[in-house]
């Protein structure tokens, strides 16, 4: 149990934290310049204090990156897919917003700086918020003419703020990257005490920057007795005890598909749950399917016709899994009366075939995308999605694995979640996976 009471001056640019906790005792930090925070430890006997100096974001310049070809600007589509994007702002399969510097980009028809530049908006046009770019229908640049681009943008960076076994406040800076910052690794008897996070070009640092640890873990709660497993997925926790075969279906978008991360056979959510799962049950004989659409929706699969790759009758239903595991961060466009209504019809679908479920509550996406201006102090998911799946697992007696609520506790210890996308909006790497089989094992036993 934690209880805090929180000091917040947007105007003097102050951040405080008072908070007794039986996890942490936190820092206090507070803004005393526009990249300068006071850190004051009060556990520490006597209290410790450091006036830290941040370093500011720092701007990288990439003069005449060659682009072989470019595309059309297509401007009917997400920012990351209008044009041919900078390399310097990549992310994974996207680009990450907001990094580049929007007045700096200049593009030549050769790599000297005396080489003709192409005009904005009528050679090509940019997407100057996602930095993508692309050639106009009438415009100079033609098809298959190489181009050169030169700009600046500032990278994603993550800083730890650590108590040093020699009782000694310091700030270490992160390795800039353009997307999934790493913080710095602690050294052999450190305490992280909060990070600092830079979000690409920032002019000074602000309140919602800063992340003192308030805990170091999520609270894992005390489990019922009887444990949500055996109340509500009674036949396949019957199987996992009895050494019986127990077929999982893992079923979702990209998440679920987990393509994008480095050990697909390790590393996505349902791999690292079922290994768990093998851990805890030794008897058990798992069979882990997978069934997985990037991009898409259970609306998509409804709609698919027979023989389709991804049709649900014959992929979802025809796996005959004795347990179902979905994860759905495409459905979050659903209200709580349309989660109740789609939702009701694959639970009497799987009911019909014998199937037990288990509804994986999302991750947190983009801030911008979940009506969000920060990443801090979010424990409350605002998406009407995540609602109205709490309700309809309340009210039909379904396990849900509230994935969400530990998301958005990441932040108290010391974690912005857009650190663990590997492309800046909703692919979380093997962290943010490991979140979800987290979540779901809090449902056994």
């Amino acid at each position: 149990m934690i209880t805090c009471t929180r000091s917040l001056a947007i105007g003097l640019a102050t951040l405080a934290f008072f908070c007794r906790s039986a996890i942490a005792a936190p820092v206090e930090l507070e803004l005393v310049g526009d990249w300068t925070i006071q850190a004051v430890l009060r556990d520490a006997s006597p209290p410790v204090a450091a006036l830290l100096q941040v370093p500011s974001a720092k701007f990288v310049t990439v003069r005449a990156e060659k682009y072989d070809a470019l595309p059309l600007f297509n401007p009917n589509t997400g920012g990351w897919v209008k044009g041919a994007q900078l390399r310097g702002v990549r992310a994974q399969e996207t680009t990450t917003p907001f990094l580049l510097d929007p007045k700096s980009l200049v593009l030549r028809a050769g790599p000297d700086s005396a080489a003709e530049a192409f005009r904005a908006g009528e050679d090509y046009q940019a997407d100057l918020d996602w930095g993508t770019f692309g050639r106009t229908e009438n415009g100079r640049i033609h098809e298959g003419q190489p181009v050169y681009a030169s700009y600046r943008y500032a990278p994603l960076r993550l800083d730890a703020i650590v108590l040093t076994p020699g009782r000694g406040i310091e700030l270490r800076p992160g390795e800039p990257r353009s997307a999934a910052p790493a913080m710095p690794a602690l050294r052999a008897g450190e305490r992280l005490l909060g990070s600092v996070w830079l979000p690409g070009r920032i002019a000074r640092l602000a309140p919602e920057h800063l992340f003192p640890v308030l805990e170091i873990a999520y609270p894992e709660p005390v489990k019922p007795k009887p444990s949500v497993a055996e109340r509500l997925i009674p036949r396949s926790m019957a199987k996992l005890r009895d050494g019986e075969t127990l077929r999982i279906l893992a079923w979702g978008d990209s998440v679920t598909d987990g393509s994008y991360v480095p050990d697909v056979s390790r590393d996505r959510w349902q791999e690292q749950f079922v290994t768990r799962l093998r851990e805890r049950f030794p008897a058990a004989k798992i069979e882990l399917v997978t069934e997985a659409w990037g991009g898409r929706n259970t609306a998509s699969y409804l709609a698919e016709p027979p023989g389709s790759p991804h049709n649900y009758r014959e992929k979802v239903l025809g796996a005959k899994p004795d347990l179902i595991v979905s994860e759905f961060v495409n459905d979050a466009g659903l209200d709580p009366q349309q989660v109740e209504e789609r939702y009701a019809k694959l639970l009497a679908d799987f009911r019909g075939i014998g199937a037990e479920w288990i509804i994986l509550t999302p991750h947190y996406v983009r801030p911008d995308w979940m009506g969000l201006n920060r990443e801090r102090d979010i424990d409350d998911d605002p998406r009407p999605y995540v609602a109205g799946l709490r309700a309809f697992a309340a009210k039909h007696n379904v396990a849900l694995a509230d994935a969400a609520k530990r998301y958005g506790r990441l932040w108290r210890q010391g974690i912005p979640y857009t650190t663990l996308m590997l492309n800046s909006i909703n692919h979380p790497d093997a962290r943010g996976m490991k979140i979800f089989a987290d979540a779901l094992m809090e449902l056994f036993p």
